[in-house]
């Protein structure tokens, strides 16, 4: 019996680790993304607020915190909280 709790703790953490690791690489790096792609992957943002992060990021510089993403017109701090764990920006 204890070798099968051992066995089943071990599949346990070894699927917590993949998805942890999955999670990592699903999300949408904001300062190569296109506007279809942001469109597509952050909720609550439509294709006119996705192409306004765009350009924003065209003429002023890479994203590198939510705040900074929240300087984009239409685009609320409550909205970059949201969408916080979809977003990478490196």
């Amino acid at each position: 019996m204890s070798s099968l709790k051992s066995l089943s703790a071990a599949i346990l953490f070894s699927t917590l680790a993949v998805t942890a690791h999955a999670g990592e690489s699903d999300r949408l790096n904001i300062n190569e993304a296109s506007a279809n792609d942001i469109d597509k992957t952050l909720v609550f943002v439509s294709e006119k607020t996705a192409q306004r992060i765009v350009d924003y990021r065209n003429q002023h510089g890479e994203f590198s915190t939510i705040h900074d993403l929240a300087k984009v017109e239409g685009v609320s701090k409550r909205l970059a909280r949201y969408n916080r764990s979809r977003i990478s920006f490196e």
